[in-house]
């Protein structure tokens, strides 16, 4: 018994010496990472409004940036607020995999659809904020992606809350054209994102706000109408267990809204909120957790509701949104590649200004 204390009592402390080896080997990865810079030092494209310090250096190499992951800057809880969430949606995803039939039961695809973009917009958006430092085109290709990202998770929003969430009196009166619609403004929000991020050349930062927030906004109010009509109709008697979770989402979503928009820390408290307390930072904690909130109200409505949404729904109505999935990807792809092709013809006439 003594000889297997001391042998676990010896593996634990290899343990220990090997994760204080980590800053060690991080230091030996990159002996000469620079520090960090002044928002005068760096372009006006790349400031945030009241931070001041925190700034990563432009033009390193690929490897710094993937190094600064564990660097002090401002944008480091900004990258793991999102690569935190997207860890926990994978372990998220992989207990799904264990109790639903996602192969065999075509009704499960809304709820992956949901699981898959949201991946994406995490997953994007700790690459934006990872890699969009280096330059200014990585700036603009990478937070195009993340644009492309969000979209796709609007969709996923749209798509189970029509086909989980939703109650047969409001299902008679959108029926054929809620969907479609929601790809549209799903691919109008990507446009305006990025359209709002190209008028960093020439228009100020309330104009880029309009573009980012307007169509995001519509998107938001259509995509929820059905889980809205259900929580304006829901009564204390009712033995719902989803109707909290859709009620988290729907606070977490305006809360997170109000910080996107908003700069509030940072204007209050100028150079104080430079690594951590930025408005940003808070509107990744509230939109994850929104989102998985979200998942867990979708997973108990899939398994809940299954009689009432498999009435409402055709055998094929599903496979025709998932298709529509598709399409909305590639159109958000589109969008962020022309406008990504007038950014570079901007860049370009800069360059050959100077």
């Amino acid at each position: 018994m003594a000889t297997i204390v001391m042998d676990r009592i010896g593996r634990v402390f290899i343990s220990l010496q090997q994760i204080r080896q980590v800053p060690r080997m991080l230091t030996e990865a990159a002996p000469s990472m620079p520090g960090t810079m002044r928002d005068n030092e760096v372009p006006a494209y790349f400031r945030d409004h009241h931070v001041c310090t925190g700034y990563r250096p432009l033009n390193q190499n690929w490897r710094y940036y993937f190094l600064s992951l564990f660097q002090r800057h401002n944008e480091t809880i900004n990258i793991w607020t999102h690569l935190l969430a997207f860890l926990v949606l994978l372990v998220k995803l992989q207990q799904l995999v264990e109790t639903v039939d996602f192969v065999g039961d075509p009704q499960s695809w809304p709820l992956l659809i949901l699981i898959l973009s949201s991946l994406s917009y995490t997953g994007f958006s700790v690459v934006a904020h990872t890699l969009g430092g280096k330059s200014e085109l990585c700036h603009y290709v990478f937070f195009y992606l993340d644009y492309v990202g969000v979209a796709q998770y609007q969709y996923g929003s749209a798509i189970v809350h029509f086909y989980y969430a939703v109650d047969e009196s409001f299902h008679k009166h959108v029926h054929g054209i809620f969907m479609p619609i929601a790809s549209v403004l799903s691919c109008l929000s990507c446009l305006g994102c990025c359209f709002g991020k190209y008028c960093n050349h020439s228009q100020p930062t309330w104009v880029r706000k309009v573009f980012q927030v307007l169509p995001s906004a519509i998107a938001y109010m259509w995509n929820s109408s059905p889980v809205a009509m259900r929580l304006f109709s829901w009564s204390s008697a009712s033995s719902d267990s989803a109707v909290l979770y859709h009620f988290g989402q729907v606070l977490f979503f305006l809360s997170c809204s109000f910080f996107f928009t908003v700069p509030l820390f940072e204007r209050c408290f100028p150079g104080r909120c430079d690594f951590v307390g930025q408005s940003h930072q808070i509107f990744h904690v509230f939109l994850s957790c929104c989102t998985l909130c979200q998942i867990h109200a979708s997973q108990l409505d899939y398994v809940g509701r299954r009689e009432l949404y498999s009435r409402l729904h055709g055998s094929g109505e599903v496979a025709l949104f998932a298709g529509l999935y598709g399409v909305t990807f590639v159109v958000c792809a589109l969008i962020s590649a022309f406008m990504m092709r007038k950014v570079k013809q901007v860049l370009d006439l800069k360059t050959k200004s100077k």
